[in-house]
């Protein structure tokens, strides 16, 4: 195994000698397709001690598997083992054979910025493939339902004890990582596990992070981030689809159960999936996750594509409240005076693939305001929007060129990304889009970017 630290460069950290493989089947699926893998089992693979030399920093890590003396990352001494420092490439993240980890500092809280992996997403979109071999087993597809059985609750589950790529940190997290170290950004790092199991985690830290795809969250992990922002925590969701679902960690800690709307038995959608956080019990958990962060994924919506960014509108957001710290520096106007507001990230991929928002009504001037109808806090600021179209509103048959929207409550105001702010003790900003970090991190637009400086500048002090 060759390992790196993710970073504006991937640092090569070093290397195992060469390990005995064991072969070991895919367990069978319950479906019986042999095509098929079991997603909700441990895999049984053996593992492999790694002592973690007292040099390597914290960090993001990045292992590779190593077949072949030829398989070897490109950059090598003479010996064939790599040397030095690789350029960042997506690509090169990108693909199977690969596997991250967070390694914690021992004395936490030496930067005031934690940043959290969405490990939990991760593993429900694992769909446990390999080259040349679609086994198309995760959460999504071919899930399988256990029932309860003692403390354990029933619902579709996912062990984390499986194979797969790593594509969702290649795509939003490494180019973030790259940008914040570049940045000059001092970031801690964990996982969603982390911090379920740790409710002292977020204590020395000022600011946290959840980037990207951020869907599945524990009661655990919600509560942990809620009692940080209570106690005067910040935190910055540069996430979209954010604490969709609700997962019960099993195994432990090493799989996840979740009774979602997934296929049962040949029923989609499986309902009343009790497992989403926002509808009233016994229909759902009851406590909307837009209370936490602003914004739900019920009042915006999915494009889809396996091509991403896709042919997706590139509208960006429409800017309200220049004058807010968030555009210091931007040079971005509102529309206020009677001039034409400016829209941050116009041009660029911006919203999508998934986006959230809060439900508002449009007041006299034109300024977009939470209606607080869907459980959005009063203090939410909308500082940008972009309401969505075309829309399709039968999210579980989705139609092409479209923003696919899921079924919410009545009479809430169009589906839009709604960017804003809100302040509980802690403050709390929402960016609504699982791409913001894919956009900063590439450098594809000045506004983003020194908007993203002014949150972490801001937040972290």
């Amino acid at each position: 195994m060759d390992f790196y630290r993710i970073g504006a460069e991937n640092d090569y950290a070093g290397s195992t000698e060469w390990l005995r493989g064991v072969w070991a089947a895919p367990p069978p699926h319950p479906d019986g397709v042999p095509e098929h893998a079991c997603p909700a089992v441990d895999w049984g693979w053996p593992g492999y001690q790694v002592p973690i030399p007292p040099q390597w920093r914290p960090g993001m890590y990045v292992a590779f598997f190593v077949e072949s003396a030829s398989d070897t990352a490109p950059t090598t001494d003479g010996r064939g083992r790599p040397a030095g420092k690789l350029p960042y490439d997506s690509a090169r993240l990108a693909g199977f054979g690969r596997e991250y980890f967070v390694l914690r500092p021992r004395v936490p809280g030496s930067a005031a910025i934690l940043y959290k992996k969405s490990s939990f997403t991760r593993h429900a979109y694992n769909r446990s493939d390999a080259p040349g071999i679609e086994r198309a087993s995760s959460l999504y597809d071919n899930p399988v339902y256990v029932p309860a059985n003692g403390d354990e609750p029933g619902g579709h589950k996912v062990s984390a004890h499986r194979p797969g790529g790593v594509n969702d940190l290649a795509y939003w997290d490494a180019p973030f990582i790259a940008w914040l170290e570049r940045e000059g950004y001092q970031v801690e790092f964990c996982t969603d596990l982390d911090l379920h199991e740790d409710p002292n985690l977020l204590s020395p830290y000022r600011l946290l992070l959840s980037v990207g795809h951020d869907e599945y969250w524990s009661a655990r992990m919600r509560e942990h981030v809620e009692a940080f922002v209570d106690a005067g925590g910040n935190v910055a969701f540069f996430s979209a689809n954010t604490c969709w679902w609700r997962v019960h960690v099993v195994d432990g800690g090493t799989a996840l159960v979740c009774d979602t709307d997934h296929d049962v038995d040949g029923v989609y959608p499986h309902l009343p999936a009790t497992d989403q956080w926002w509808p009233p019990e016994p229909d759902g958990v009851g406590a909307p996750e837009n209370a936490l962060t602003g914004v739900s994924f019920r009042n915006g919506g999915m494009w889809p594509g396996d091509d991403w960014p896709g042919d997706r509108p590139r509208t960006g957001f429409l800017v309200q409240h220049a004058d807010h710290w968030v555009y210091e520096g931007t040079g971005l106007r509102d529309g206020s005076g009677g001039r034409g507001a400016d829209r941050l990230g116009a041009g660029q991929p911006l919203i999508g693939y998934e986006c959230d928002g809060a439900a508002y009504t449009v007041d006299e001037r034109g300024v977009a305001r939470p209606t607080g109808a869907d459980g959005t806090p009063e203090s939410f600021l909308i500082l940008g929007i972009a309401v969505l179209a075309p829309t399709h509103d039968d999210f579980h048959n989705p139609k092409p060129g479209h923003w696919n929207c899921v079924s919410r409550e009545s009479a809430t105001g169009p589906r839009a990304a709604t960017m804003g702010i809100h302040t509980r003790n802690g403050t709390v900003f929402t960016a609504a889009t699982t791409d913001w970090p894919a956009i900063v991190g590439r450098g594809c637009d000045v506004g983003v970017g020194r908007v993203t400086r002014n949150v972490l500048d801001r937040l972290s002090t």
